[in-house]
């Protein structure tokens, strides 16, 4: 009887003993074999929130306001600006928390808003979706090195939120080329962050300052890609006192400045951004401007360039 004691006291210690084991492999026979979840998470420095495929009713703040989020042992950071991107923390943007991952469990610990639990689902090498254990939502993300990432491309797939980024644009330049027209005395701009359909305008001579614009117009935007470009956006502005619809060609001149081609008299237009405005992680560092701001669902029509100019 002594062998069989001691062969099933064996046994129970090795079933014992692999009970208590954690397999870290995330995916022993998926996309990165024998790689860790935080092996994997670190592999890329920047991960892009492609927030247009998120999936669920619910929401997980720190997620929707973001562009891209890092993780850098143990440590989380996000982009939550366009301007600056690319520069701000050596393109990472600023620490929002701290991270945990193990076996197939990331659990996250903002600064601000406490502890988020996710599923991680390995779709690709460097794709990966985050599935909340608490709400029901998911978001995906997609891993690039700093020295792949498109930061010019970013801007423009996300143009609608760098219009928001400052609290008014200021014409500085109108070109001698173009025929007079009702636009030629809007001086301001501003695009709220409340959604992405609404801007106001104004008359007020360039120079005055923020704090005492008069914004004499609110009205409906809409921008629109453009077939066979992706450095070019179109953007409509619904001045219904102008009894038609303004449309311009948008380009990004740098992070504070854009340019608009106004189609139909072909004049040229420069106006530079004023009072940026961070869309950081804490609620002291906040202002009424940007409180709660998140990112929408993108569906842009496609429309043909008119013009030939530039």
């Amino acid at each position: 009887m002594k062998p069989i004691k001691y062969f099933f006291g064996l046994l129970f210690i090795l079933v014992t003993a692999s009970s208590c084991y954690v397999d870290d492999d995330f995916y022993r026979d998926g996309p990165n074999p024998g790689i860790t979840l935080d092996e994997l998470l670190n592999t890329y420095s920047i991960w892009y929130v492609d927030y247009d495929r998120t999936e669920g009713p619910d929401n997980i703040p720190f997620l929707s306001k973001a562009f891209t989020i890092s993780f850098r042992d143990g440590r989380l950071y996000a982009n939550n600006n366009l301007v600056g991107i690319g520069q701000t923390g050596n393109g990472l943007g600023v620490q929002i928390g701290y991270y945990d991952a193990f076996g197939e469990t990331l659990e996250v610990f903002h600064d601000l808003d406490g502890r988020y639990d996710f599923y991680v689902d390995q779709l690709a090498n460097n794709r990966i979706r985050l599935v909340s254990k608490n709400y029901d939502v998911s978001y995906y993300l997609i891993g690039y090195h700093r020295s792949d990432f498109d930061f010019d491309r970013l801007f423009y797939d996300n143009i609608e939120y760098f219009l928001q980024e400052y609290r008014a644009w200021e014409k500085t330049y109108t070109s001698q080329v173009g025929a007079l027209n009702e636009f030629d005395n809007e001086n301001f701009l501003r695009f709220t962050p409340e959604n992405l359909t609404t801007f106001y305008s104004s008359q007020d001579p360039i120079g005055t300052d923020i704090d005492l614009i008069q914004w004499d117009y609110e009205g409906d935007y809409e921008v629109f890609d453009v077939q066979g470009y992706e450095n070019l956006k179109i953007l409509r502005l619904d001045y219904d006192f102008f009894n038609n619809d303004e449309e311009f060609e948008l380009t990004v001149i740098n992070d504070a400045t854009i340019s608009l081609y106004h189609v139909e008299s072909g004049t040229t237009y420069h106006f530079q951004g004023r009072q940026f405005t961070p869309f950081l992680r804490k609620k002291s560092d906040s202002t009424d401007d940007n409180q709660g701001r998140e990112r929408y669902k993108i569906e842009r029509k496609i429309k043909t360039r008119k013009s030939s100019e530039k």
